[in-house]
């Protein structure tokens, strides 16, 4: 999927424009070199709310769970939200919806519309499989597209990428499409697989039934792949990779807009601190760091041995070694990463990455499971708020980071322990959808975004 680089520029300058350089953890640092508290009250105290449809979901029973007469979130005071795709509803295409939603992300669509593309982090031959005509492998993970109506209800969803692996995050692109990552190093013979896994691959984003064609982007790298972030000035892609000791990494591709027409594949360094960054970092917040990039020279490994791995090489070269790079994402001029389980308490750590001065920052390091517990998929708001979608063993809530620094609670998971996905913001800014992985549900959240967020 390309576009020419006229185009590119246009879309690039059209994203780019507005953004502040004024970022929620610039706030954050300064609280806690005042010695200020990083808790915030957010939009208020949440309360248990059914969803505004739950006369539609009257009998539909996921995972043991009766969505008509159970509230699905807790919301602070004036937030509704809607349950609109759920594991088991028939697609137009024939087949079921998924399960496992994960990464997601929001596009413009025709009339007013709005068009989602999220993940399904599933197995081969899971029993709710993505099921689709084109597959680059066996039956297993992949994406839906879903068209969203001015009243946010579902007016198509399809499958629209298959044969792929644990479809965990992956990122939008500004040139207006999904770029899908498997979380996953199946070689062929491997519970039933017959190519290599391990590879992103990208998604046309359309109202139309249209399936992908499942072409993996191997310059990109064959790792365990998690998000995918692309600054809009230079088309450049930004990934994590969700290992224990895992790099972050930079692709430019040799065509801007081109994923597909190869390009250089690099590891972050950072100097001036130690390369373990999963512990002992909270002398350098607050302090920007500079880096530099290393180039992998064996992109596409044959083997799953740590020796050959894509990491180990950039490690070899003396790249910064990070704790389970999750959620990634490009707003307020840099792009944010997560690391799930870094930090001294290990419960998590936020970094951004400063793509014009090439400087990286710790902005976030959770203090304990309380205040923020294992951050995954990351979004920002269009009015520059942070959002971190939780993945604990406990109450899993998305997270705030407010324009002051705090940290506030705004939605919490009332039916499971499961992990939320996939929040992004619709491209008006009223609507934040989000996804509860298990059983599977698609929410969409609107209210007062306007109100105090202090």
């Amino acid at each position: 999927m390309s576009v020419s680089r006229r185009r590119f520029l246009t879309l690039a300058g059209t994203t780019a424009a507005g953004v502040t350089m004024i970022s929620p953890l610039e706030a954050l640092y300064a609280r806690v070199a005042k010695g200020q508290g990083i808790r915030g009250t957010g939009y208020g105290p949440l309360s248990p709310q059914m969803p505004t449809n739950a006369s539609d979901l009257r009998g539909v029973v996921v995972g043991g769970i009766d969505l008509g007469s159970t509230p699905i979130l807790q919301l602070p005071n004036g937030f509704n939200y809607t349950a609109i795709s759920i594991t088991g509803q028939p697609m137009d295409d024939g087949s079921p919806v998924p399960s496992n939603h994960d990464g997601m992300a929001a596009f413009p669509g025709p009339n007013n519309t709005t068009i989602l593309v999220r993940n399904h982090e599933l197995n081969p031959n899971s029993s709710r499989s993505v099921r689709v005509p084109k597959l680059y492998d066996q039956v297993g993970g992949g994406t839906t597209t879903l068209v969203i109506g001015a009243n946010r209800q579902v007016l198509r969803q399809f499958g629209s990428l298959g044969g792929t692996i644990r479809n965990c995050a992956g990122g939008p692109t500004p040139w207006g499409s999904w770029v899908s990552c498997e979380e996953n190093l199946d070689l062929p013979g491997t519970r039933g697989a017959t190519k290599k896994h391990g590879y992103n691959f990208e998604v046309p984003v359309t109202a139309d039934i249209v399936v992908a064609d499942p072409v993996p982007l191997v310059a990109m790298g064959r790792f365990n792949h998690e998000a995918v972030a692309v600054d809009p000035a230079t088309g450049w892609v930004y990934q994590t990779e969700d290992e224990s000791n895992s790099c972050f990494y930079r692709f430019r591709p040799n065509q801007p807009g081109n994923l597909q027409s190869g390009g250089t594949l690099e590891a972050l360094v950072v100097q001036g601190a130690p390369a373990d960054t999963r512990k002992g970092y909270l002398g350098f917040k607050n302090v920007p760091l500079s880096t530099s990039w290393v180039t992998i020279d064996n992109v596409d490994p044959d083997t799953n041995d740590f020796a050959s791995s894509v990491r180990a090489q950039a490690q070899a070269k003396g790249a910064a070694v990070f704790a389970r790079g999750e959620g990634a994402w490009y707003g307020n001029g840099v792009v944010y990463f997560t690391c799930t389980n870094g930090g001294d308490a290990g419960f998590g750590q936020v970094f951004a990455y400063d793509p014009r001065n090439e400087k990286l920052i710790l902005g976030v390091e959770s203090p304990g499971q309380g205040v923020l517990d294992f951050p995954d998929n990351i979004t920002v708001a269009p009015f520059g708020h942070l959002f971190l979608c939780e993945d604990g063993d406990v109450d899993n809530y998305v997270v705030g980071v407010n324009q002051a620094g705090e940290l506030y609670q705004f939605a919490k998971n009332n039916i499971n322990d499961s992990e939320y996905a996939g929040a992004c913001f619709s491209p008006n800014g009223q609507t934040m959808f989000v996804n509860i992985q298990s059983p599977g549900i698609t929410l969409a959240i609107w209210g007062p975004w306007a109100a105090s967020r202090g």
